[in-house]
């Protein structure tokens, strides 16, 4: 289906949810989202509530699992925590339902700019902003006498002098891994080259252009200063490389960025020089190479309205104000929950939105694009194809999808 119109206010407005009272409800519940913090902490308060069993399946695999785990009557899941690219997926095979009545009974706090209206209807309740944006080692800068990166081409020249100085070997860090996030690195350089997705006014891909290939290029650049298995990479692994003191420059999402040196293990040096900075561009231009995002919760259609009403009253429960009292909850992420005052790992998404950052496109067939970056980009990473080649494969799967589903 198209999406008419997609309506949300500033994601960086106040979220107000539900008091802190005990959670009663009546009927299952079961939770499939991503594994990152922020989501894990909804989950967990999802989980708070009493008077029946509330399960969450929160994987890297999400956006594999979630669809299909929908569209079953009953639906295995109740709920999918999303973003504003995965809600289209959702949407588009019609397994979530409109929260109009559930909001008028239960999310009466709840303000309207909180809520993620498609086609006039209220169909995810947001709860944290996102972005990708840099994340360096401040040490290994001073040392070789740079300030923070503003640009790639700067990143580029940094990652020389800290490798031809002997610091580190593979001085930049990226989730490059094939799929999903090769793709979305993709798209945000692609939007700091000024490049368009589609034709005006159509689905036809656009991408085989001078700003796709210029794209192409810096991401290759980029990679000769990562991991050589930099297309394994994903947020995890990449993260992995930072916190072991491996990587000084990357661009990282801001969800991750706040836990990254918190874990168990990670070098002093890592500790004391993690510095988060926002996001870079490119090739002279002005809007960075970035995405917005926002991530919320939905609730099924297939489901009873007695499961339902219990879903919507968990996760309101997993959003409540007071998890704001928590200092390590409200570094997790940029919260847009009532309470929540920004703290510095919230620099960076802050900056993005701050610096003109595009939103990622909500349009029902930029998934099939972004599905057919991730599929056909590895070949010219790995130096076997042009550029023009492996855009022209994009694009060339993307048409046979489009027109699969209707949108050409």
């Amino acid at each position: 289906m198209f999406l008419k119109q997609l309506t949300t206010a500033s994601a960086f407005a106040v979220l107000a949810a539900t008091s802190a009272t005990a959670c009663e409800i009546n009927a299952r519940v079961n939770v499939i989202g991503n594994e990152f913090p922020a989501i894990q902490t909804v989950g967990a308060g999802a989980q708070e509530c009493a008077g029946a069993e509330v399960s969450t399946n929160l994987t890297s695999e999400h956006q594999t699992l979630n669809v299909p785990g929908m569209q079953g009557n009953p639906a295995e899941y109740t709920s999918a925590i999303i973003a504003n690219s995965s809600i289209v997926a959702l949407m588009n095979e019609d397994v979530i339902r409109p929260l109009d009545d559930l909001v008028a009974a239960h999310g009466g706090a709840l303000k309207q700019n909180q809520l993620i209206t498609i086609d006039g209807k209220i169909m995810a309740v947001a709860f944290m902003a996102n972005a990708q944006h840099l994340v360096y080692r401040s040490d290994v800068l001073e040392q070789i006498g740079v300030e923070p990166p503003t640009t790639y081409e700067e990143m580029l020249a940094a990652a020389e002098m800290i490798r031809s100085q002997g610091i580190m070997e593979n001085p930049v860090g990226g989730a490059y891994a094939s799929g999903w996030n090769l793709a979305q690195e993709f798209n945000n350089m692609f939007l700091g080259y000024g490049g368009e997705f589609f034709k005006p006014g159509s689905a036809e891909p656009n991408i085989n252009t001078e700003a796709g290939v210029n794209t192409l290029n810096m991401m290759k650049a980029l990679s000769e200063y990562m991991n050589p298995d930099f297309l394994t990479h994903d947020s995890n692994a990449t993260n992995a490389e930072y916190r072991a003191g491996n990587v000084a420059l990357m661009n990282m999402w801001g969800s991750r960025a706040a836990t990254l040196v918190t874990a168990e293990g990670v070098p002093q040096e890592v500790i004391d020089g993690f510095a988060i900075a926002g996001p870079m561009t490119v090739g002279g231009g002005e809007i960075p190479a970035s995405t917005l995002w926002w991530d919320g919760w939905t609730v099924a259609k297939n489901i009873s309205d007695e499961e339902a009403e219990a879903t919507f009253i968990a996760m309101m429960n997993g959003i409540r104000p007071d998890i704001m009292q928590d200092e390590d909850i409200r570094t997790q992420a940029v919260w847009l929950i009532d309470g929540y005052e920004p703290t510095p790992a919230a620099v960076g998404v802050f900056a993005a939105a701050n610096a003109g950052t595009k939103p990622y496109p909500m349009l029902p067939y930029m998934g099939l694009l972004h599905t057919a970056l991730g599929n056909e980009l590895s070949d010219f990473m790995q130096g076997k194809e042009s550029a023009e080649q492996a855009l022209a494969d994009v694009e060339a799967a993307y048409i046979a999808a489009a027109k699969e589903a209707g949108y050409l």
